[in-house]
């Protein structure tokens, strides 16, 4: 009886093929690449950018029962993107993103609609509305409460990427839910390691190409079910006690102003009513969606000015001339990066060497549309190669190196680009119009508060580069966030092998030397694709799942 039920489900599903492919017959569509066995290679993003040297910056993959367009150039992004943005605003439904967002009440996996437009405008309120002017204080208060506790830890190893990202859930958690104890944060941050553990696992992500296989018995299915379940419970907890304590008219956090705007219908608006589902999941968006991001191009800031001492050199040169005793302030406005420019670039190259998705969220096509001429039928799935575009070597000089000093005030110097004028908006990321989430308009400029962390007076003042760098990891948020700093030895710490990982070189030994004691090298050519491992579908790339942190544990 099982295998008569196998042989029909691939019957029909070899007769949907069939039909899809006559009712294309007569357009245009992108070159399909054969097969799908390459979506197993490693360095994804740059293998599909390898492939528009025979198939043009737009192709098609097969996934499963499914023809994905991926978008490898500036050009064809901007075009879907930006211009044509109504008309690849939606977001593909699958199991996985059902189950994870609550039958898409979810930001990130929700469908475009009147009510998700809704909903962002109510999360983004919330953001905006009171917070931004507090968020700066409250990142230095607890950015130097991070330095104390690392300065405790000199001496011994740390794996700064966990650290970063414990802190970032830290912010979080007190913008979300007010003051909240170490229990309380530490719990929401295990909940968000193990949710995204679980996720990427190959046995989730494969129900998405192979629906059918969610009837048979999967251990990696039942774990998530778990992992969501615990989510649910502690964010329900956090709100039911919002709800028993906040006073109407007033809000203490982001929590109470979304509870008290979410079941009232506002006349003349047909786009539904926000439920408190919203606010759960807005909750849920925040925390996942921000911690492992932030934190892990914080851990990748740190990894390329350990390898380019000269930059943490200049950097330091320009906080000093900005926020040393000479200065005519003590602070740099959050709203104000343009009195520290070297510091605005080097987060845009950071961000463009290591976008946290290489493959950004899928897009749907809601209606029949065209990229660069070829017909992009409706329901289509749209995916921007967002690491391809940025090392395009057709765009970019030396795309694979490390170069702040080719970006100028938001914008590229004459030569960094070929020909062009890159304005710098978002450089992490491709432009997604409407379905941007909510935020601030200037992650750079959020990212650089971090970066810059506390000045933290005293200490030496000839430290070489690399110790510097790593002291700086431990008394601010990046190499050169310190105004001074001691001299603390620095050195890799022992772990365990990781293939799939490029061990960064030893930050403390001399220059010139190779092997166990070598320095810091230049991330260049070859090595500067080495370190990215990402997974192999690209489809179910999900919101949630950040490149791969650079192994940056040290000795403080």
């Amino acid at each position: 009886m099982l295998l008569l039920g196998l042989l029909l489900l691939t019957v029909l599903a070899g007769a949907r093929l069939l039909w899809n492919k006559w009712k294309l017959r007569s357009l245009h569509l992108p070159p399909l690449v054969p097969g799908f066995l390459h979506l197993l290679r490693p360095n994804l993003p740059l293998y599909l950018l390898g492939l528009t040297q025979k198939l043009g910056p737009v192709y098609r993959l097969r996934l499963g029962l499914r023809d994905v367009v991926v978008l490898n150039s500036k050009r064809t992004i901007e075009e879907a993107m930006i211009r044509k943005w109504v008309d690849f605003a939606g977001r593909p439904q699958t199991a996985s993103y059902k189950l994870v967002s609550q039958h898409y009440q979810d930001l990130s996996l929700g469908d475009y609609s009147l009510l998700w437009k809704a909903h962002k405008k109510l999360t983004r309120s919330a953001l905006l509305l009171g917070l931004l002017d507090s968020t700066e204080g409250l990142v230095e208060q607890l950015t130097q409460e991070f330095c104390e506790r690392m300065r405790v830890q000199a001496g011994t190893p740390v794996a700064i990427q966990k650290e970063f990202s414990f802190l970032t859930c830290t912010i979080i958690c007190h913008l979300t839910f007010g003051d909240q104890e170490d229990t309380l944060v530490h719990a929401f941050h295990d909940c968000v390691q193990d949710l995204m553990k679980t996720w990427e696992h190959w046995s989730v992500q494969i129900l998405d190409i192979v629906p059918f296989l969610r009837f048979f018995p999967n251990p990696g299915l039942r774990r998530l079910k778990q992992a969501l379940e615990n989510r649910d419970h502690m964010v329900e907890k956090q709100l039911r006690q919002h709800k028993e304590s906040m006073v109407a008219g007033q809000w203490r956090d982001m929590t109470d102003y979304m509870l008290q705007r979410v079941g009232k219908p506002r006349a003349g608006e047909g786009h539904g009513q926000l439920l408190e589902g919203h606010v759960h999941m807005s909750v849920v968006d925040l925390f996942i969606g921000g911690t492992e991001t932030t934190a892990t191009t914080l851990s990748w800031a740190v990894a390329f000015l350990l390898h380019h001492p000269e930059i943490q050199q200049r950097l330091q040169e320009e906080l000093d001339r900005e926020l040393g005793p000479g200065a005519s302030g003590s602070r740099v406005p959050y709203r104000d990066p343009t009195r520290l420019p070297l510091l605005t670039a080097t987060i845009a190259e950071v961000l463009r060497l290591r976008p946290v998705v290489p493959l950004a969220l899928p897009h749907r096509a809601t209606r029949p549309s065209s990229i660069l001429g070829y017909d992009i039928p409706e329901g289509t799935v749209v995916i921007p190669n967002l690491q391809g575009a940025h090392l395009d070597e057709t765009v970019w000089e030396r795309p694979h190196e490390f170069r702040p000093g080719a970006w100028r005030g938001g914008r590229l110097r004459r030569g960094g680009a070929r020909g062009r004028s890159l304005r710098l908006q978002n450089p992490g990321f491709c432009p997604c119009a409407h379905r941007s989430l909510p935020g601030p308009r200037h992650p750079p400029q959020s990212a650089g508060l971090r970066l810059r962390g506390p000045r933290v007076p005293g200490g030496a003042t000839g430290a070489p580069g690399a110790a510097r760098g790593a002291g700086a990891a431990a008394a601010g948020l990046h190499a050169a966030a310190a105004r001074r700093r001691p001299a603390l030895p620095a050195a890799p710490a022992p772990r365990r092998r990781q293939p799939h990982r490029a061990a960064f070189p030893g930050a403390a030994a001399a220059p010139g030397r190779r092997g166990p004691g070598a320095g810091p090298a230049p991330v260049t050519g070859r090595d500067a694709r080495r370190p990215h491992a990402c997974l192999s579908f690209p489809f179910y790339y999900s919101p949630y799942k950040p490149l791969p942190s650079p192994p940056v544990n040290m000795v403080l």
